[in-house]
């Protein structure tokens, strides 16, 4: 396969699933800016929000204060952020649109028809259809495209680099929710239980799609031990980080080359960790610092695999850096 039909089948899958991650993000954000709190917990959420997604300096360049309408503005709609959700289904149908030869007339009319209804969205037609429908839609529509996907394109390479992008996105993803709300909803000295707690990390693994499946999985209390097991380690939560990574190596094997030995090697030995490890071990190093070394350890595998099957990325287009 040529370099830049990967390329773009790639970045369209990352920026499509990226566009429903920040959904997810804002989503379980905004659940909890309605329970009740003092505006400086609402401003340290929103802020952390930022600053876990490496936009904060971006975001006080154009707004004064931190607050809910100021932060969705600037992640859903802002054409000046790169990965509004806006920008990133505009730019998830320009890599469509130049692989149509590649991707299936479905795939295709599904990641255009998003498009062109997200381009007529604004905040006020947002605001009355309701923001938690909103985020829906979106939610939606990323897993329709991940349906046409797998249900129109042929098993070949093609479908492999998207499901690399799909799935290396969300485990960018993933550690960046789990990062963010478990340092908020568990400060240090704070004991656990209570009504505001237990719907704080309901809210939590809502934001993953994770409620129903935490419930069959433990059948018990909702603890943060157990939320972060069950984000990272099980490799049956279709979110999980484990679970991303198992895909990833996967489809790296499926289309390995001569550069990509290393690559597929760092891959399955950060697969492999995941599916011995135990969350005891986790949380005794701090999980802050195994979030951060993780989102390290995935950036390195992004920049890897732009080198070895994709178009090498120029300093100006570093835009599109995971």
């Amino acid at each position: 396969m040529l370099s830049r039909t990967a390329d773009h089948l790639y970045w369209m899958a990352r920026y499509m699933e990226r566009a429903e991650n920040i959904a997810r993000i804002l989503e379980v954000n905004y659940r909890m800016s309605l329970m009740p709190q003092s505006d400086v917990q609402v401003e340290q959420a929103w802020g952390a929000t930022l600053r876990i997604m490496g936009i904060e300096n971006a975001f006080h360049e154009r707004y004064a204060e931190i607050g809910a309408d100021a932060v969705l503005d600037f992640m859903i709609f802002s054409p000046d952020n790169p990965n509004s959700i806006r920008n990133c289904l505009r730019l998830a149908r320009e890599n469509a649109h130049a692989v149509r030869g590649t991707v299936t007339s479905e795939l295709w009319e599904t990641t255009n028809s998003t498009w062109l209804k997200m381009r007529d969205f604004t905040p006020e037609k947002m605001n009355d259809q309701g923001v938690s429908n909103f985020f829906e839609w979106v939610k939606f529509r990323s897993h329709l495209s991940r349906g046409v996907t797998i249900g129109t394109m042929l098993q070949d390479e093609s479908l492999r680099f998207i499901r690399i992008g799909t799935f290396l996105e969300r485990a960018d993803s993933t550690l960046r929710i789990i990062d963010v709300k478990y340092q908020l909803l568990l400060p240090a000295g704070e004991v656990e239980g209570g009504a505001a707690d237990y719907y704080q990390w309901s809210a939590l693994l809502r934001s993953v799609s994770a409620y129903e499946v935490y419930r069959k999985v433990y059948r018990d209390l909702i603890t943060p031990e157990r939320v972060a097991e069950l984000m990272l380690l099980r490799v049956d939560m279709p979110r999980s980080l484990a679970r991303c990574m198992k895909e990833v190596y996967n489809n790296l094997r499926a289309v390995s080359n001569e550069l990509s030995a290393e690559t597929e090697r760092r891959a399955g030995l950060m697969e492999a960790m995941l599916r011995f490890g135990r969350i005891d071990d986790i949380v005794k190093e701090g999980l802050h610092n195994y979030v951060l070394q993780a989102l390290a350890k995935i950036d390195d595998l992004g920049n890897r695999i732009a080198n070895d099957f994709l178009v090498p990325m120029m300093p100006a287009e570093d835009e599109q850096a995971a």
